[in-house]
């Protein structure tokens, strides 16, 4: 986009751009470590319930990464619009 305005866009949008991908990373990390927590109970013994952290850490980050999902898409449509011929 910013090739098509010939001018850089604003500092927002690559801000919006990393906070989404840093929300992405973390997602995955709190999915590996449910992913690690589950396996290892399974191995020593019958399946007990989840450890609640393991599972709340993981809906802050789904929680954190909608949020961040919402606003990229609002940005990236603002941009979108900018670069519009007029």
């Amino acid at each position: 986009m910013e090739r098509l305005r010939s001018s850089p866009l604003h500092a927002n949008i690559s801000t919006a751009l990393d906070k989404h991908l840093e929300s992405i990373h973390a997602l995955q990390a709190r999915r590996k470590d449910e992913i690690v927590s589950a396996s290892g109970r399974q191995r020593h013994g019958p399946p007990r319930c989840q450890d609640e952290r393991v599972v709340l850490a993981l809906a802050a980050a789904l929680r954190a990464l909608c949020l961040a999902t919402r606003k990229v898409r609002t940005v990236l449509w603002c941009a979108f619009q900018m670069t519009l011929p007029k």
